[in-house]
């Protein structure tokens, strides 16, 4: 079994739908449409029959003539869910209609609070005649069914499930709100202790619906699976899974065998945060606009490759290009390279493909060596427009160039190397300072843009100043560090910090104030709009709640007993330097004496492991490793940056050459999407539509 048959999995679970949608009109939910965008799009939809594809909305319809429909949601059918779906079909003429859910039958028991073994898929007969009902006709054909479409299969190497990217790791904020409300003496002391039945019933349903995916796509490969966790949401994860109820008779019988590690985003914060990837999709994915709907993808403009002239409207006269290239062959590679590459290496495939795309289609070229331009880029480029069939042909390469050309030129690229300095320089002085001495350094940056409140060299009114979301970025860095501090007398540095963050809180509020346009995130953290509707209060109370996370984001590693530091203090030779917590488990997993690391705890064992952990008290056990299969995966609960994908395939040719390595993860990130995550995400109570 090879990590191929896994990314070819999401194309299969697809079929099923595929199978039901002929001349039907197709409905679905933004989670399941980006799954599907990465796997084939809305063309795969067209080409096995369906007649229309419409957003999962209350507002939409279809026509007279359209009798049959397709629903695909990522949610439980209650709630919301059946709302819309009772709009759309009582409006309509239907009389046919076909339902699916990424959430299994087993998980809709759990979510109807029933904890008896049932026969068949009771739940799915009901809402049928439910559907019949709607329709105005019980002789009328309904179906409801499970179909797992929740990966997208970004690339060779990694695959995202869209419909969990709001899944992340617990923090200590969210111990307490579990904790009150239960007794005293039954209350949790730490993240680690936390269990599956503690944690608010939605959540259930998320984890719950995340491992029975897991579990079909094991199923689908033949697949038995040893699984491994490191941190606490990992382990109810992996504990989740080896308890699945179909999961025990497929590890029977599975010719197959793999690993996979579980990972909390949160035991290394200061990599998803901080600009030393040097690889050219992060940085695209952080300057271009996301694609409407999607957690992941981004908007090209695609003006360029026509004769339109640039106009206030001719962003919605023509459709945006996007990062997703899943029929041409020259495109994924080139996507696949982008990935894996440096930045600077990056830019010069892009180059390379582009030069030797035109020279085939034997279009009038001029070659030019040394530094790549993003005007050089477009020149090329603009040299399809003189050729529909060629542009055609190569559109989908064409479009990862615009996005490479327009993040080059982009104004607030610079912002991208003035996060990175003013991260270094923060990394030095950790080894040398107390934590708020390094911390003081953000207060000079701390003053709102432009204007009077700018600095006499002028600087403030730059395109590389840091605003306020690059602050938050810095503050969430610098917490994830602050461990790694020097420690000086403990009461004088709380009460130092204490008064610091007052001020920071106070810098902060003003600067936020201050803005003439409120970002995506700051629209987020304050829950206004507009400027207009942001009062100081609104500020300052979002600042003072995010301070309150922003404390708790150096313990996140407290539990764990060797791979507790991201640091490597300066010795006087070398700098100081961040060390990728992926690597450490890497290195780890790889290390030729196969030692067992006390951190990557193994969870598939069940009543045996805890016998063999009984035994090893008086004779030599041993357990199963993650290197032991040849095929390994690393799930990142809560996200994966571009240039860890990078990291973690260097680490494996460096030192087990030959082993599959497949990433799974919740989502790609870009820097700016951890705050949004930590600040303003739902983690307990995720929205599932209930």
């Amino acid at each position: 079994c090879s990590a191929a048959d896994f990314t070819h999995f999401p194309l299969q679970t697809w079929q099923k739908v595929f199978s039901k949608v002929k001349k039907a009109v197709v409905f679905m939910d933004d989670r399941c449409a980006e799954a599907l965008h990465w796997g084939g799009g809305a063309a795969a939809l067209f080409e096995a029959g369906a007649r229309n594809l419409k957003q999962f909305s209350s507002f939409e319809s279809s026509g007279v003539d359209e009798p049959k429909s397709v629903f695909v949601v990522s949610t439980v059918l209650k709630g919301r869910t059946v709302d819309i779906l009772k709009d759309i079909i009582s409006l309509n003429h239907f009389k046919y209609c076909v339902v699916f859910t990424t959430v299994s039958h087993s998980v809709h028991l759990l979510a109807n609070n029933v904890t008896a073994e049932m026969e068949g898929n009771p739940v799915f007969e009901q809402f049928e005649e439910k559907l019949c009902e709607w329709m105005g006709n019980m002789n009328y054909t309904a179906e409801v069914m499970h179909v797992p479409v929740v990966f997208a299969p970004v690339s060779q190497q990694l695959l995202l499930t869209p419909v969990f990217a709001h899944l992340f790791p617990l923090l200590t904020p969210d111990l307490e709100r579990i904790n009150a409300k239960r007794p005293e003496k039954k209350r949790f002391g730490t993240l680690a202790d936390i269990d599956m039945h503690s944690l608010p019933a939605e959540l259930q349903i998320e984890i719950k619906s995340l491992a029975s995916a897991l579990n079909a796509m094991f199923e689908a490969t033949g697949t038995k699976e040893e699984s491994f966790a490191v941190g606490p949401m990992s382990r109810i994860i992996a504990g989740e899974l080896a308890g699945h109820p179909q999961a025990k008779n497929r590890r029977k019988t599975a010719p197959h065998k793999a690993s996979i590690i579980f990972v909390d985003r949160t035991m290394d914060l200061t990599g998803a945060v901080g600009h030393h990837g040097d690889n050219l999709v992060e940085k695209i994915l952080t300057v271009l606009k996301p694609l409407p709907g999607h957690v992941t993808d981004v908007q090209v403009d695609m003006l360029e490759l026509t004769t339109l002239q640039r106009t206030p409207h001719s962003q919605t006269t023509l459709a945006p290009g996007c990062l997703a290239q899943t029929q041409a062959p020259e495109a994924r590679s080139l996507w696949e390279a982008l990935l894996s590459s440096k930045h600077k290496e990056g830019v010069m495939e892009v180059r390379r493909q582009l030069v030797e795309t035109a020279s085939k289609e034997k279009l009038p070229i001029k070659m030019s060596m040394g530094r790549v331009t993003p005007e050089q880029l477009c020149s090329y480029m603009q040299l399809f427009r003189s050729s529909w069939v060629a542009l055609e042909r190569h559109c989908g390469l064409l479009q990862l160039g615009l996005a490479t050309a327009q993040t080059l030129r982009h104004p607030c690229l610079p912002r991208w190397d003035s996060c990175l300095a003013f991260e270094r320089l923060l990394l030095q002085g950790l080894g040398d300072s107390d934590f708020p001495a390094v911390l003081r350094q953000l207060l000079p940056l701390m003053k709102p843009r432009g204007g009077e409140y700018s600095s006499t060299s002028g600087s403030r009114s730059r395109e590389d100043e840091c605003g306020p979301d690059e602050l938050i970025l810095l503050l969430v860095y610098l917490y994830s560090l602050a461990n790694e501090a020097q420690l000086t007398d403990q009461d004088t540095e709380a009460e130092a910090l204490e008064k610091l963050e007052r001020e920071l809180i106070g810098a902060l509020t003003l600067v936020i104030t201050k803005e003439t346009e409120l970002s995506p995130l700051l629209q987020k953290l304050t829950g206004c709009a507009s400027p207009e509707e942001l009062t100081t209060e609104r500020a300052h109370s979002a600042v003072e709640g995010m301070f309150e996370t922003l404390r708790c984001l150096s313990h996140t590693r407290d539990h764990l007993k060797q791979l507790h530091s991201v640091y490597t203090a300066s010795d006087g030779v070398h700098q100081a330097t961040y060390r990728p917590f992926l690597r450490q488990i890497l290195e780890e997993v790889f290390h030729p004496d196969r030692h067992e690391c006390p951190d990557i705890e193994y969870m598939s064992g069940g009543l045996t492991d805890l016998l063999k952990t009984g035994f090893s008290m008086f004779m030599k056990v041993s357990r199963p490793h993650p290197s032991d299969n040849p095929l390994l995966f690393l799930f990142l609960v809560g996200g994966v940056t571009p240039s860890e994908l990078r990291l973690i395939k260097d680490v494996v040719a460096a030192h087990k050459p030959g082993t599959q390595v497949l990433v799974l993860s919740t989502r790609l990130l870009r820097p700016a999407d951890i705050p949004e995550l930590l600040f303003t995400t739902q983690r307990l109570v995720p929205d599932i539509g209930l």
